[in-house]
């Protein structure tokens, strides 16, 4: 009886732990923190004012919801009362959502990466009371962490001119940097010798056998495959081109793409694409489609269409909110273990299966291809389908019966399985990118479907994403939008507004891209350089400015904008737009030559360029159907500009003709005459 109290009490004392100041914010990843006994505020002017007043350094810890070492540091370190003590009495402790605060992630991202040559989350950054960096790292076990505490805190009270020299050093080293990268002047010309030079070194780090690059971790970067494969259609090289395909099989053949729900995992941990980072992000699955669905318009490999509509599905039935908003990873882990919720083991295949166990296992390989670990099985798509339909004697149609009723009987599996945690703020950048990709399949596919989200996206950016300025803002959650938007904010919501301009033929979103565009113009401005800063003028509480230049997961926010005011300027005859994305364009030219897959986005301008570049008008009130014809035969280094009615548009004015609907191609602004048919614009396209 006595042992039965005290365990109650205990449990009684446990449940009522008391919260820290992030239980009043919003993002998933803050709210995870919430409870932990550390004392962790969220970043603001007023987290350094007290850190000033009580005269202690500032602990500054980025994360993420999805992220998997972010978890481990928080059960070793963050939720130990020891560890907390020693926090709490020697710094002010600030906890970041990287996500929601890009700009902070990417100083201090900077900062430790001068520190110590890498970087990576969770990210650990100590600062003075003001915000200058003195000393980081990623990931430290509790004695590691321990020591680094105990460390700093004695060197910022015994030898305070030490940590002033450290700070200053180090946020000299990011401006400097910063100087570096924005203003250097280029003489190199972007070229055709360029593009080959840059192809050149980059083949040279492919894998021809499992596609992607030839080393592990193997990230899907949908940029890198969106260049290469326009290039190699423009330059006619087949052997890329052919290694482009091979990573588009790999990839969604492999343990990356989940071959039961849809939708693809961060990265792979090998060189198969088979063992994931089981983590899924919105901003890798958007682009991801908008890159099969070009895929397929390019070499009508259906496997492309399939995955990008998969991938769709997946998106609609757990990230699509009906409001219109997407929502923005599903977390790696799942009742406690990274991958719990995917991964399968023989004796209950062969239970849930029965009969039709030993197709499926050879259709998913479950063998010594996809063992994992621990008895489980990593569900990867065979290749060798012809011996699959060869030893069980099927047809195409039997065996796609048997896969899919086995798909079924899994998937009601998985929803007595505890699902992955779901970070359920919306993030104005990926939503846009999400928008875009919906727009794509749209005119890839044809389904209303995909129109119908595509607009339902825009719109809820522009109304609950948007101040009355017309400004926009970061992150959505429970009915608030806060934090004022980013670089990357500004530039992809721009590109999916052109999109959904090209499947509508309304004109007001394309002059709402145009608004935004003059908007982020100024507010981001730089005035010594060509490229954009990240953070708007009016941003206060950053000890540096820095711009984001090179491309990665997601496209850098400066070239994505270079690539806006390169379609804008065509838009618009603003001869001033196309003329300052080719100046941008040149403050990388080194870089370009040099590191091709860390300038992938870049490229895709570079191509606008260096390629002949069409402009194609479609005019009249048959445009729907035309527009999806010709989009749908892959149109590889062009702008489409499309009216349905009279419209003021440089390329589309004065061609509206009530009883035709017109094709109009043409290049450098002179245009072929005119043609009615589809396949007639195709061969004045060659």
């Amino acid at each position: 009886m006595f042992t039965l109290l005290v365990l109650t009490l205990q449990a009684m004392t446990q449940t009522k732990k008391i919260p820290n100041e992030l239980i009043h914010e919003s993002s998933p990843y803050l709210l995870q923190h919430a409870y932990n006994p550390v004392n962790w505020l969220p970043f603001s002017d007023a987290a350094f004012e007290k850190a000033k007043k009580e005269n202690k350094p500032v602990l500054i810890s980025i994360g993420y919801s999805a992220c998997h070492w972010c978890h481990v540091m928080e059960h070793e370190s963050f939720e130990d009362a020891e560890v907390a003590k020693l926090m709490n009495e020697h710094f002010i402790n600030i906890k970041v959502d990287r996500e929601e605060r890009a700009d902070v992630d990417m100083l201090y991202m900077q900062a430790v990466q001068l520190m110590t040559g890498s970087g990576g989350w969770p990210l650990n950054c100590f600062t003075l009371p003001d915000g200058r960096p003195i000393y980081g790292g990623t990931y430290f076990n509790k004695g590691k962490w321990m020591d680094i505490l105990k460390g700093l805190s004695g060197l910022f009270t015994e030898n305070k001119e030490k940590t002033l020299e450290y700070a200053e050093n180090l946020t000299n080293g990011i401006k400097q940097a910063e100087l570096l990268t924005t203003q250097k002047q280029n003489d190199l010309a972007v070229d055709r010798k360029l593009l080959e030079a840059s192809i050149k070194k980059w083949k040279s780090g492919l894998d021809n056998t499992q596609g992607g690059p030839n080393r592990a971790p193997k990230f899907p970067l949908p940029s890198n495959y969106q260049f290469l494969l326009r290039y190699a259609v423009l330059s006619k090289d087949a052997e890329l081109l052919k290694h482009v395909n091979l990573t588009l099989t790999k990839m969604a053949y492999g343990g990356i793409y989940d071959q039961l729900h849809g939708g693809f995992a961060r990265y792979s941990t090998d060189m198969l694409w088979k063992v994931p980072h089981f983590e899924k992000m919105l901003y890798d699955n958007s682009q991801l489609v908008s890159l099969y669905c070009e895929a397929f318009t390019l070499t009508k490999n259906k496997l492309y269409k399939e995955i990008a509509e998969d991938t769709l599905a997946f998106v609609k039935q757990y990230w699509y909110a009906e409001e219109g908003c997407f929502y923005s990873a599903f977390d790696a882990d799942s009742d406690g273990e990274e991958g719990k919720y995917y991964v399968w083991n023989q004796l209950d295949l062969k239970d849930l299966l029965g009969e039709h166990y030993d197709v499926f296992a050879m259709y998913y390989e479950i063998n010594d291809t996809g063992y994992w670990e621990h008895g489980n099985y990593i569900l990867m798509r065979a290749e060798n389908l012809h011996e699959v339909l060869t030893k069980f004697n099927l047809t195409q149609e039997q065996l796609n019966e048997k896969i899919n009723a086995c798909k079924e009987i899994l998937k009601q599996e998985s929803k007595s399985r505890i699902m992955p945690g779901l970070d359920d703020k919306s993030i104005t950048s990926w939503n846009a990118l999400m928008c875009t990709a919906y727009a794509k399949a749209y005119l890839s596919f044809g389904k209303n479907e995909y129109k119908e989200i595509c607009l339902s996206s825009i719109n809820f950016i522009l109304n609950k994403l948007s101040n009355a300025d017309g400004s926009l803002l970061r992150t959505y959650k429970n009915g608030r939008a806060k934090i004022d938007a980013f670089l990357d904010d500004y530039a992809f919501t721009i590109e999916a507004l052109q999109q959904v301009y090209l499947i509508t033929q309304d004109e007001d979103y394309l002059s709402k891209a145009k608004s935004l565009t003059d908007l982020a113009l100024k507010q981001f401005a730089n005035p010594k350089s060509e490229l954009l800063f990240y953070t708007n003028n009016a941003s206060s509480q950053l000890v540096a400015r820095t711009s984001e230049i090179s491309d990665n997961v997601i496209p850098a926010s400066n070239s994505q904008m270079a690539l806006n005011l390169f379609y804008l300027g065509s838009y618009f005859g603003a001869q001033e737009w196309t003329k300052k994305a080719e100046k941008m364009l040149n403050c990388v030219a080194v870089e370009l030559k040099e590191y091709g897959p860390g300038y992938s986005n870049w490229g895709c301008l570079a191509l606008h360029l260096v390629f002949p570049f069409k402009e194609i008008a479609i005019v009249g009130k048959n445009v729907n159907e035309k527009l999806a014809a010709l989009y749908q035969q892959g149109i590889t280094n062009a702008i489409l500009a499309v009216s349905a009615t009279d419209s003021a548009l440089p390329l589309t004015s004065d061609r509206f003709n009530p009883q035709k609907t017109m094709i109009y191609v043409c290049e450098n602004q002179a245009c072929k005459q005119p043609v009615e048919s589809v396949e007639e614009a195709l061969l004045q396209l060659e």
